[in-house]
C-alpha cells in the first residue's frame, strides 16, 4: 500500500529552490530575535524608567545611612571624612547626589562623614631645605605653614629653624601635629634682597592661593568667607577680592588678605577686574624701574665726570710744577 505524502509547503519549496537566500534570512531572524532578548534584558537589569528619590543622609550616624538606603534599594560609600568637633563622630555630614535627587535603584551614594578624633601625622624636619622644598614636604604631610619669620641671613629663601606650636622641630624629634595644622618657619633673608611681588590670586580655592603665597615668601593675612560658605563646601570657594592687588612689590614676610565666595560670576567678574588693575600695576613697577635705572645711571656718569675732572686738574698741576721755570 502506497503512502501518501504530505504536500510541500511553501516554505519548504523555498528553502529547497533558493537554499542561500533561506540561509540568509534564518541567520537574519537569529540576530532580531537575540537584539531584542538583549535589549529586554537590559532594560530589566537597569529597571528602565524606575526612580526614586535620594533620601537627605545629613545628620544622622552612618549605620542608621545605610539602613535607609538599602530600604530605598541605594548603596552608601564613605568618600572622605572630616573632623568638625561641632558634630558627633559618624555622623554624616555630605553626600551626592544630594537628598531629594532622583535617580535609578541601585545607584551609589557618596558620603562625607565626621571623623571620631583628628588625624594626627609626622612633622617632617624642613630646616636647611629651601622654602619651596620645606613648602612642599609639609603639604604632602597633611600640614601647612602657619607663619613665616624672616631673619638677616646670606642663606635667602632657606628654612632656619621650624616651630611646631612653641616646640622646636629638629632632626632627632617625633612631634605629631593634627592634619591641616601649620608650622612657623624662620626663614634667612640677605639684605637688599627682601623683596617680592604679589602674584594674582582671584579665581584661585584657598588652598591654591595659601600654597601660592608661601611659595613667594609671602603670610596668609586675614582670610574671610561670604555668607553661606562653610567647612563641607569651602573647598569649592574661589578668592574674589585680594589685599594687596597682584603685581605690588611687597617686603619678604607681608600678608595678604582674602575673600572668597562660592558665586561664579562675581569671581569671573573680578578676574577681569583684577586683570587691568595687575597691568597698572605692573606698568608702574616698570616705570618705577626705568627711573630708578636712569637715577643710578646720571648718578655713575656724574660720579665718571667727577673723576675726570679731578684728574684733570690734577694732572695739570703736576704738568706746570713739574715744568716749572722751563722756558725761563
Amino acid at each position: 500500500m502506497a503512502v501518501k505524502q504530505r504536500p510541500r509547503t511553501n516554505s519548504e519549496r523555498l528553502k529547497e529552490r533558493y537554499p542561500l537566500l533561506w540561509n540568509l534570512a534564518l541567520i537574519a531572524a537569529i540576530i532580531f530575535v537575540m537584539a531584542v532578548a538583549a535589549h529586554l534584558l537590559m532594560q530589566l537589569g537597569t529597571r528602565h524608567g524606575s526612580r526614586c528619590r535620594v533620601p537627605d543622609f545629613s545628620g544622622i550616624r552612618l549605620h542608621e545611612a545605610q539602613r535607609i538606603a538599602r530600604k530605598n534599594g541605594l548603596e552608601i560609600r564613605v568618600n572622605d571624612s572630616l573632623f568638625v568637633p561641632v558634630y558627633e563622630g559618624g555622623i554624616v555630614l555630605d553626600q551626592l547626589p544630594e537628598g531629594g535627587v532622583e535617580v535609578k535603584p541601585g545607584r551609589t551614594i557618596y558620603i562625607t562623614i565626621n571623623a571620631f578624633r583628628e588625624k594626627m601625622v609626622p612633622v617632617p624636619y624642613v630646616a636647611g631645605r629651601s622654602l619651596r622644598q620645606a613648602k612642599n614636604m609639609l603639604e604632602i604631610a597633611g600640614l601647612e605653614i602657619a607663619e613665616l619669620i624672616y631673619r638677616p641671613d646670606i642663606a635667602t629663601n632657606y628654612v632656619l629653624e621650624e616651630f611646631c606650636g612653641k616646640e622646636q622641630v629638629t632632626e632627632d624629634s617625633n612631634l605629631e601635629a593634627a592634619v591641616g595644622s601649620g608650622v612657623t618657619l624662620h626663614v634667612g633673608v640677605q639684605y637688599g634682597n627682601n623683596s617680592t611681588v604679589v602674584p594674582s590670586l582671584v579665581g584661585f580655592s584657598l588652598r591654591e592661593a595659601k600654597s601660592r603665597l608661601w611659595e613667594l615668601g609671602l603670610n596668609v593675612g586675614r582670610v574671610e568667607f561670604d555668607a553661606g560658605i562653610n567647612l563641607l563646601n569651602q573647598r569649592d570657594a574661589g578668592v574674589y577680592i585680594q589685599t594687596p592687588v597682584s603685581e605690588r612689590t611687597v617686603v619678604l614676610g607681608s600678608r595678604v588678605d582674602l575673600r572668597l565666595t562660592l558665586d561664579r560670576k562675581k569671581i569671573d567678574d573680578k578676574i577681569s577686574e583684577a586683570e587691568r588693575v595687575a597691568e597698572a600695576a605692573a606698568a608702574e613697577r616698570l616705570r618705577l624701574a626705568l627711573e630708578r635705572a636712569d637715577s643710578l645711571e646720571a648718578s655713575a656718569l656724574r660720579e665718571e665726570a667727577a673723576e675726570s675732572s679731578a684728574a684733570a686738574t690734577d694732572g695739570g698741576y703736576r704738568y706746570n710744577r713739574d715744568n716749572e721755570g722751563f722756558f725761563d
